[in-house]
């Protein structure tokens, strides 16, 4: 009897310990429909821009560390470029690829995915951490590394420990928070085209996709891919100077045309089939767009893969 009263106040003090940072009260619930926990793929013009769980209303987050952390983190997911300007010299938020703050269906969700680390990442060919992750993203997609030379020490890249990859970090595993650990959520993987539907590069039309591009793609994103200006919104820029560079997983093609397949058009998901995705992707990634300078340590253990048309055939 002693054991089972002990051990059920250790039950107590762990469920009490996950809520450390937090009041009694839990947060309001979304007044639209939620897939699981994601807004729904199928979205509309009145929830394109909410978040089901918003760190800056969650009234359950206190003044601790922790909880500045998660906001900061929400922060800069949300609008990188200003958030964390030392490491975005690029023009791309996280939110630009991971809609409505990584919890959107079928637009790279982020919702328990923190759970899944560390885990092995073939590109780098090693174990991954959460945090890892997170500084590939701003070296890459935000292109921290176009603010070094080659030849410099990289002191000026972000690192595990910068004030920013913990925040996202603290961001990201808040969004975790009931999540199963080492159990991949049942929304992960869900942007990607079927194997038996991707076409060989080398078939693949820019002409066709930039014909696609002005017909479906300019309303948000301008004839010149730079982003149009819509109230306080503006879609990032796909490709030039203010570009993810050409290390980053949107430089592949086949990634890429996942993304546009089941997040664009912004508001009407899924109306482009598997062709056109491809099509788009391959006049996207067949644009300038700053250079990654140490795309010789990619793909040291594994095979290069057959999309990625930056890197020189090994």
């Amino acid at each position: 009897m002693k054991y089972r009263t002990f051990a059920s106040a250790l039950i107590v003090m762990f469920v009490l310990g996950l809520a450390a940072c937090s009041r009694t009260a839990g947060p309001p619930a979304p007044w639209y429909k939620l897939s699981g926990p994601l807004v729904s793929a199928k979205t509309t013009m009145t929830t394109a821009w909410e978040f089901p769980k918003n760190p800056l209303k969650d009234s359950t987050l206190d003044d601790s560390k922790l909880s500045n952390e998660i906001r900061l983190g929400f922060r800069i997911f949300t609008d990188t470029p200003h958030a964390a300007p030392q490491f975005t010299p690029s023009k791309v938020s996280c939110n630009n690829c991971h809609l409505n703050g990584g919890q959107r269906e079928r637009s790279l969700p982020l919702v328990g995915v923190a759970g899944m680390f560390p885990e092995y990442n073939k590109r780098s060919g090693r174990l991954y951490s959460l945090g890892d992750r997170i500084v590939d993203c701003f070296v890459r997609s935000e292109n921290a590394a176009g603010m070094i030379d080659p030849g410099d020490d990289q002191e000026a890249l972000p690192t595990t420990t910068s004030k920013e990859v913990l925040a996202v970090s603290a961001y990201l595993t808040w969004l975790a928070r009931g999540s199963e650990v080492g159990k991949n959520p049942a929304w992960r993987g869900q942007n990607t085209i079927a194997s038996d539907h991707l076409i060989p590069v080398a078939k693949l039309d820019p002409g066709k996709g930039q014909a696609l591009f002005l017909e479906h793609c300019t309303n948000c994103h301008g004839e010149d891919g730079q982003g149009v200006q819509i109230g306080d919104k503006k879609a990032g820029p796909l490709w030039g100077p203010d570009s993810w560079n050409d290390g980053a997983g949107a430089s592949r093609v086949y990634t890429l045309a996942g993304i546009i397949r089941y997040s664009m058009p912004y508001l009407d998901p899924g109306r482009l089939t598997d062709e056109e995705a491809q099509q788009l992707a391959a006049f996207i990634d067949s644009k300038p767009r700053p250079s990654y300078p140490f795309k010789q340590q990619d793909y040291r253990t594994e095979k290069l893969p057959p999309d990625s048309v930056y890197y020189a055939k090994r």
